[in-house]
């Protein structure tokens, strides 16, 4: 596991864009404003670009990398096409599967279930139906949370952009993979729940 994902907070920031079909986003660390992260979305083709642009957004594929300022792999997101629940496959930074990211529709709201490779559940992503907050829960305690911050009003006026903080809470081991899927996930909450 990569060091910076042992750290506790992170500023997750949309790039913003007018008729964009790929999503990219970069990930701070919210004290010191550091770009830790730079997530960017490849080998998009040109029907997934077409249908971006229409109310089946949500069904098409991703492949995400996730790498430092100095191009250092550190994760990486891919889901396929998807008609009703999304299911997507994390790996690290050397390609390695490490688990997955399954979308549940009960109880209603923003669910997913994180998932190692050996079909154990890490933790569970939960948020209720409208709202932009969401708790990682293992064992029936909160172990992070998810938060929309808002630019201010003329800003979210004027874009799609979502920007979002990520806290994993310090009772969690620095090597423990739900870190690891904790940050895998706030893309996921925005590219398969919110879009």
């Amino acid at each position: 596991m990569h060091p910076l994902l042992k750290t506790n907070l992170f500023f997750v920031k949309e790039h913003l864009g007018l008729f964009k079909a790929s999503s990219n986003y970069d990930i701070y660390d919210p004290e010191s404003k550091q770009l830790l992260f730079q997530c960017r979305e490849i080998d998009l083709n040109i029907v997934s670009k077409l249908l971006r642009f229409t109310g089946f957004k949500r069904c098409t594929p991703f492949d995400i990398q996730i790498t430092t300022e100095n191009s250092e792999r550190v994760l990486k997101l891919k889901k396929g096409i998807s008609l009703f629940l999304s299911r997507v496959s994390v790996y690290d930074e050397n390609e390695k599967k490490v688990g997955y990211l399954k979308q549940r529709l009960f109880p209603l709201g923003n669910n997913f279930d994180v998932f190692d490779v050996n079909d154990t559940l890490i933790c569970s992503l939960n948020g209720s139906l409208f709202a932009w907050d969401f708790k990682f829960v293992r064992n029936q305690e909160a172990i992070g949370t998810v938060t929309k911050k808002w630019a201010g009003i003329g800003k979210e006026l004027f874009t799609t952009a979502d920007n979002y903080i990520l806290e994993i809470n310090s009772s969690v081991a620095k090597d423990d993979l739900a870190r690891l899927m904790m940050v895998a996930s706030v893309l996921c909450i925005d590219m398969v729940i919110k879009e």
